[in-house]
């Protein structure tokens, strides 16, 4: 019985490490499954593969790509996956609009932290935070509130430039191809005892 409860403690502690897992990498398979490890009934089982969360993967491939464009944005990583959640938006909009509008924060108005381009890009925030919430927000009370149901609907009312949204999406699709290179590497718990 010490045991089992052991590898559960350990299956817990990797479950909150795995943004910090280095990704150098596979997944492990479908067929690895915790109830066979700790003796869960059939019903209960749960495979690492669900444990691996795929807003693992995509926070991940955010950091990535924010790493790669040596955005200063990259510290507020876990705002824009907070923000996204509590306003039901696709992780990869904001990071993506952000990088169409000011090259992931390179360029902005001089301490305007406005990565974003909101209200032509003169707005100002305190800091990426209060912008990526504001905007987050904005986005679904002013636009998907009001029967915006996609990118390109949402870009009519948000640029001037009929490309906009096919250059978000663009972005989107970088952070998918990240995500897709992502993988997650998980030790064998009975090894760890």
């Amino acid at each position: 019985m010490g045991r089992k409860v052991l590898v559960i403690l350990y299956i817990l502690y990797l479950i909150f490490q795995v943004g910090s897992v280095s990704a150098a990498e596979h997944v492990a398979g479908d067929s690895a499954e915790i109830g066979i490890l700790v003796g869960v009934p059939q019903m209960n089982r749960i495979s690492y593969k669900n444990i691996v969360t795929q807003n693992s993967k995509k926070k991940r491939a955010v950091e990535r790509v924010l790493e790669r464009y040596q955005s200063p944005m990259k510290q507020s990583l876990d705002s824009f996956f907070r923000v996204c959640d509590s306003n039901e938006l696709d992780c990869y909009l904001l990071p993506s609009i952000a990088g169409l509008e000011s090259g992931f924060g390179r360029y902005v108005l001089a301490g305007s932290f406005n990565p974003f381009g909101w209200g032509g890009g003169y707005i100002r925030f305190s800091s990426w935070n209060e912008a990526i919430s504001t905007v987050g927000t904005g986005l679904r009370q002013n636009y998907i509130g009001r029967g915006a149901q996609n990118i390109e609907q949402i870009g009519s009312k948000y640029a001037e430039s009929p490309t906009w949204a096919a250059r978000v999406r663009r972005y989107m699709a970088e952070f998918k191809a990240q995500e897709d290179q992502t993988a997650i590497v998980f030790p064998n718990p009975e090894q760890a005892l």
